[in-house]
């Protein structure tokens, strides 16, 4: 994988995608990070599990924000999480139904990218862990942004990593409102999967395209590319 690869084949189409409830599944990783971190720094966790899960794919110092952390504490809170998370993300994450197969067939017809809010080095790590950082040309996570989902700014960076112009050949794959208005707003293929933590009632908001799991979303966009 090559964060500054910059290719000349600019007509295959380019496929960007999410990662948590997209590609993977480490729900419980999660959680018990943020059981981790409240409990590490001698702070009554006072919501629920749900809450927590509600939270997924927003920034780790948002969610903390919302799960009640005073804003001058949020970054202790971020570095218990992590100091929990890479203890336990590899052994607790798994790839989703089909998700393997969804990347080998985009890639046989596209260039492929991941855009999320998780740190980009451990994205890297679970991707050398499933054998597939080679299948991706960019991984841009939380810390090469100034502005997350559902902010454009990551897909608009990704597509400058990979030398792309942002269009409708351009398409983000995601499970939540955030990378469908990220996609929105950076004028590229928006596509939502029900695979992971989205409902489908409010991903209908954001997009006309919604798919069972990434597996499908991939063939949708072969077929919407070959029509283009």
């Amino acid at each position: 994988m090559n964060n500054n690869n910059k290719s000349n084949n600019t007509e295959l189409p380019v496929i960007l995608f999410d990662m948590d409830g997209t590609l993977i599944e480490s729900t419980s990783a999660i959680v018990e990070s943020f059981l981790f971190a409240f409990e590490d720094q001698k702070v009554p966790f006072l919501k629920s599990e749900e809450d927590i899960i509600d939270l997924i794919g927003y920034p780790l110092d948002y969610k903390f924000e919302k799960l009640g952390v005073e804003k001058h504490k949020v970054w202790d809170f971020v570095d218990s999480y992590k100091e929990n998370y890479r203890k336990i993300a590899n052994e607790r994450t798994s790839l989703l139904e089909n998700a393997k197969e969804s990347i080998e067939v985009a890639k046989s017809f596209a260039r492929l990218g991941v855009v999320t809010t998780k740190t980009t080095k451990y994205t890297i790590e679970l991707l050398e862990k499933f054998e597939l950082d080679h299948m991706f040309e960019t991984v841009i996570g939380r810390q090469d942004v100034t502005n997350p989902k559902p902010h454009p700014e990551p897909v608009l960076k990704a597509c400058e990593m990979m030398n792309v112009v942002p269009s409708k050949s351009v398409f983000m794959i995601g499970d939540t409102k955030l990378d469908l208005i990220a996609a929105s707003e950076a004028k590229v293929t928006s596509i939502a999967v029900l695979c992971g933590y989205g409902k489908e009632e409010e991903l209908v908001k954001y997009t006309n395209n919604i798919c069972k799991d990434s597996l499908e979303s991939v063939k949708l966009v072969k077929r919407l590319h070959s029509k283009a």
